[in-house]
């Protein structure tokens, strides 16, 4: 185990933000954590965990000891009759295990494709994207509680999955209302998830963009690789790609509103995007909100919105002048303000900002 000092974390954000982690140590596997908890200074030093930076806002200089995950391996656990379970490690790319599953047989992930960011963080946010949440496909995740070293198997029971959401969001003393649960953000850390994969595969097409593809190409039955690359296509016209321009993936969840303030606000705005959820609630389009606002295209410093997609907060001003976690923060209260003033809806950040 090795302790890195002041540690540029530019390359470490997908939105290029230019900052040090004072302290840093790969986490290459389980005995480097073990190195860590058995060392006096480490062991009560905070800690920020740092899988593939494409879901953090960096407001300044890291102070508490960086845990950068770099876990890498994955393979096939077992299989039945109905599923194939299927384990990778934590520093995996997310994108390209989704790929590889496909590849070698193993369908089911294909709606997620090209969600920025690593495996171990997948968890933690439940990921989702045209149909398919993570918790559709969990099985269990290994981790190592960062206090007394303790390996623990989590079922979804004990994740407390929501929209966006997990144990691993919140702080100790939180308990998450999906789950019996307290938080463990900053507690644990995830070193390998498992996936179930179901053998009875069938497309999830509902999503209106893949459903354009589905008349387009006159495919009513699309193989797993071909959904593959369509949402792969989709995705590239519509959101930025961080390697291009810096950004964190979409920036505020789309918020959920009774049906009542759903009809209040359609009283007033007849062009709502909406969506009405099997509990009877609606969930509002972000985008839409921000949009209605006139935030597309503006900007706050070097930091902006994406001119092709309002949900999207980008660094305008490149790997050259990035823009600052502060920039970047200052934008999205300015957002959150007009679209409550408007709408009387408070849109919810969905990065963590550190």
């Amino acid at each position: 185990m090795i302790v890195e000092q002041n540690i540029s974390l530019k390359s470490y954000n997908t939105f290029g933000i230019e900052a040090k982690a004072l302290s840093l140590v790969r986490i290459k596997s389980e005995a480097d954590i073990d190195s860590i908890l058995q060392d006096p200074l480490l062991k009560s030093s905070p800690k920020f965990i740092l899988g593939g930076g494409s879901n953090i806002v960096i407001t300044a200089d890291v102070k508490p000891l960086v845990l950068k995950m770099e876990m890498m391996g994955k393979r096939l656990v077992s299989e039945d009759a109905k599923a194939w379970i299927i384990e990778a490690d934590a520093g995996e790319n997310w994108h390209e295990f989704v790929k590889w599953t496909l590849e070698n047989g193993w369908p089911g992930l294909e709606n997620m494709a090209l969600i920025p960011g690593l495996v171990g963080s997948c968890p933690v946010q439940n990921i989702g994207a045209y149909g398919v949440e993570l918790q559709d496909r969990f099985e269990s995740l290994d981790a190592v509680h960062l206090e007394t070293g303790e390996r623990m198997c989590l079922e979804a029971i004990h994740c407390g999955f929501g929209y966006r959401d997990s144990v691993f969001k919140h702080g100790p003393g939180q308990r998450v209302a999906a789950s019996s649960s307290m938080g463990l953000a900053g507690r644990a850390i995830i070193t390998r998830v498992r996936f179930r994969l179901p053998k009875q595969w069938r497309a999830e097409l509902g999503y209106a963009d893949l459903h354009k593809r589905v008349i387009e190409t006159g495919l009513n039955q699309p193989t797993p690789m071909q959904i593959f690359d369509w949402v792969c296509s989709i995705r590239r016209a519509k959101l930025p790609q961080p390697e291009v321009i810096g950004n964190a993936g979409s920036f505020f969840k789309n918020p959920t509103v009774t049906a009542d303030q759903c009809a209040d606000i359609i009283a007033r705005e007849p062009k709502l995007v909406h969506y009405q959820l099997s509990n009877g609630e609606f969930k509002l389009a972000a985008a839409w909100l921000i949009d209605a606002c006139g935030w597309r295209g503006k900007t706050v410093g070097h930091a902006g919105v994406y001119e092709k997609q309002a949900l999207v907060l980008v660094n305008k001003g490149g790997p050259a002048r990035p823009c600052t976690g502060g920039e970047v923060v200052t934008l999205a209260q300015a957002i959150q303000t007009s679209v409550y003033e408007r709408f009387g809806i408070r849109l919810e950040i969905e990065p963590v900002v550190v």
